[in-house]
């Protein structure tokens, strides 16, 4: 398991403990956001014998020691963020993106792998019209970001087309709850909500997204690695597509308070609509989404209050 002290990661790494597997973890702990955090989402996994943890550079280290014995790869590891992948920033994204993949799917070629799950994104599909998205539609990346991760799709579907290495790749669609990245936008509006701390938001409101619940993420993970087909690439999304002003008032009902929005021109790289079709993954997997946007943003919120009580979350940048 790549990126195992993540936001999805070590949810995903608890459930598949939780299923009885084995499991290594790997993180190198970037500094995109701050260690305690990432070292706190790895707390109800501590002293737990089928859980081990190494902490090394995927782009340095030597793989074939954390490969051995290996059967599912989950390679959760990537830098994340559309706004913050352009410019000078854009050599980490390859780095960690796209060369950390192909070193992987390398390492993993001449090995007896059962499957290899590559976590994607919705940002692989850009600013589109033909929605709901689905992965038969032309793909059309509008930043820098999107780009790395259908790059490391593609040479996923390679090493799968050339070496036979059983690839599923799987399109994350906005993935919210407990242990969310503190850059990201719900995370900031709830957090808005209980401290009063400014947060932009990026357009007039009316974009949509379709939000999906961590857990929700989690199970379509597993099942792609018990249940998907090599080579494929599914869509995993919460079917919860809604507008950003509508979530706003959702956020205001259930935290009694409206978050502390300052409105700001929209960013390049941000699209208008994400909307998943995930017909595939409800045919082949059996999976379908099972939480409402509401109940997962009363888990994120009570995730939120007990962090912050506890000192974990930095200060807000503006």
């Amino acid at each position: 398991m790549t990126g195992a002290a993540g936001f999805i990661g070590s949810r995903l790494s608890e459930s598949l403990v939780e299923k009885g597997h084995q499991v290594l973890g790997v993180d190198c702990f970037t500094d995109y956001y701050p260690r305690p955090i990432k070292e706190a989402n790895l707390l109800n996994l501590k002293g737990i014998s089928s859980f081990s943890l190494a902490e090394e550079d995927l782009a340095k280290c030597d793989l074939d020691p954390l490969l051995k014995g290996i059967d599912w790869v989950f390679h959760l590891a990537a830098q994340a963020g559309v706004r913050a992948s352009w410019g000078a920033q854009f050599e980490i994204y390859v780095d960690c993106n796209i060369r950390v993949t192909q070193r992987l799917l390398e390492a993993s070629k001449t090995r007896s792998i059962g499957k290899f799950i590559n976590a994607s994104s919705s940002s692989v599909y850009g600013d589109t019209q033909n929605v709901p998205m689905s992965a038969d539609k032309p793909l059309n990346p509008r930043s820098p970001y999107g780009v790395t991760k259908l790059a490391a799709e593609n040479l996923c579907s390679l090493y799968h087309a050339n070496f036979g290495l059983p690839t599923v790749s799987l399109r994350y669609f906005t993935v919210f709850g407990p242990r969310q990245r503190p850059d990201m936008a719900i995370h900031r509006f709830l957090r808005s909500c209980l401290d009063g701390s400014e947060v932009p938001l990026f357009g007039d409101g009316s974009q949509t997204r379709d939000f999906t619940y961590v857990d929700d993420i989690v199970s379509g993970t597993i099942l792609a690695a018990e249940k998907g087909a090599p080579g494929r690439i599914f869509n995993l999304g919460g079917g919860n597509r809604i507008s950003v002003n509508e979530l706003l008032a959702l956020i205001a009902d259930i935290a009694g308070r409206a978050p502390n929005i300052v409105r700001k021109e929209t960013q390049v790289g941000d699209v208008r609509h994400t909307w998943a079709d995930t017909s595939l993954a409800r045919a082949e997997l059996g999976w379908a989404p099972s939480f409402s946007v509401r109940e997962g943003l009363k888990c994120e919120l009570d995730w939120i209050r007990r962090a912050l009580d506890a000192g974990l979350l930095p200060p807000i940048k503006s």
